[in-house]
């Protein structure tokens, strides 16, 4: 655990979120959170995180990269969850741990607080995206409502921090044929998606790039103070 910043664990989408993580906590030195890989997607991650022992002692930040849904939440900006809600069904909402949160925003010097959206899918058009941040969400993920939602249950205390690398302008690569059963995705696939798309891949890897290099420096900045 780091001094001031009473997190133990760290979840964070396998792959390469989880290696900018690793990387950013590489730089810290002294106490130091677990770090947990965990797959995308609702039922995935529901399933790997009942194999793992969570309790009311748990201090769990979620991070990662989300997708902007409003014009004014740009590639490569810090956000802080307050809430998130669930789509389809967008009656359906958890809340991160305020105090845990508060603790989080005051480490950060830029930073949006925002209403985040899982979707089971990948939104990858642009008119969907926009159409979502109708709903009132500001960013959309895949895995926050289910994390939210398993780990309060647990009696976890939960905040998400993310990092945006896709705004709401433009259409990414339909990712979605590309993740197995098991929310990992998959080289092939996600190669044939990338293909089909040539400039949405571009602007993926692009926007890619830049919001891992920034997640890799807050991590670090996080547990350095």
């Amino acid at each position: 655990m780091s001094n001031l910043l009473p997190v133990n664990t760290i979840l964070v989408p396998r792959g390469a979120e989880y290696q900018a993580v690793c990387r950013g906590l590489n730089r810290v030195v002294g106490m130091k959170p677990s770090i947990v890989a965990i797959p995308v997607g609702t039922k995935p991650l529901v399933r790997f995180l009942q194999q793992l022992p969570f309790t009311s002692e748990s201090r769990v930040l979620v991070m990662g990269l989300c997708g902007s849904l409003l014009p004014r939440y740009q590639v490569g900006e810090i956000v802080l969850y307050q809430d998130c809600i669930y789509y389809p069904d967008t009656t359906l909402s958890q809340l991160c741990d305020r105090s845990l949160t508060v603790l989080l925003e005051k480490h950060l010097p830029k930073k949006s607080l925002v209403r985040g959206l899982t979707s089971d899918r990948v939104i990858w058009s642009a008119t969907d995206k926009q159409n979502l941040g109708l709903l009132g969400a500001d960013v959309v993920d895949m895995e926050g409502f289910a994390a939210l939602e398993f780990l309060t249950q647990a009696g976890a205390s939960v905040a998400m921090l993310r990092v945006i690398s896709d705004d709401c302008h433009h259409n990414l690569p339909d990712l979605t044929p590309a993740f197995n059963p098991d929310g990992i995705l998959q080289p092939l696939p996600l190669a044939i998606a990338m293909l089909k798309q040539p400039i949405a891949a571009t602007r993926l890897i692009r926007g890619s790039l830049q919001g891992l290099k920034v997640l890799e420096q807050v991590t670090t900045l996080l547990f350095s103070t």
